[in-house]
């Protein structure tokens, strides 16, 4: 857990940064858990800060995350979950839905599905999602940035 002293510093930092990049974000700490910090910016242009595909948001988090090691003392590592009008949220959800409707199809059909390609922490979320099934079987396949995830019947 980062001390309270922390805490504050790194609430400075993230203001700073968004108000030095002229983005008029409402920025709301939510409680640490574990060693991630989440953050939820609220703004009137979301896209512009959340980019293809989430790409500006990841972005930014690890420019954000790279200021405030370097500027947080900190006795052990913490991580920040920066997310955008809920964007973050959505899509998560989103990601455990298909998850759920592929693997029901591929279970009921017995015909492996292929999902588009996406990066590793979308990946990660499918299969946490279907994990704990005994009737399919997910794996990733390829090479970034084309890995992408496949979905198989456990015969």
């Amino acid at each position: 857990m980062l001390s309270q002293d922390n805490l504050e510093k790194i609430k400075k930092e993230v203001q700073d940064f968004f108000q030095k990049a002229t983005f008029e974000v409402e920025i709301e700490f939510s409680s640490q858990k574990d060693k991630t910090l989440p953050i939820n910016l609220k703004t009137e242009e979301p896209q512009i800060l959340i980019g293809e595909g989430g790409q500006t948001l990841t972005e930014i988090q690890h420019l954000l995350k790279s200021i405030l090691r370097k500027k947080i003392v900190s006795e052990e590592p913490f991580y920040l979950e920066i997310d955008i009008n809920g964007y973050k949220r959505k899509k998560y959800e989103y990601l455990r839905e298909l998850a759920k409707s592929v693997a029901d199809e591929v279970s009921l059909t017995k015909k492996e599905k292929e999902l588009a390609p996406m990066p590793a922490h979308e990946r990660r979320i499918i299969h946490l999602e279907l994990a704990g099934r005994t009737d399919i079987i997910s794996e990733s396949i390829g090479q970034e940035p084309e890995r992408k995830i496949v979905i198989r019947p456990n015969l």
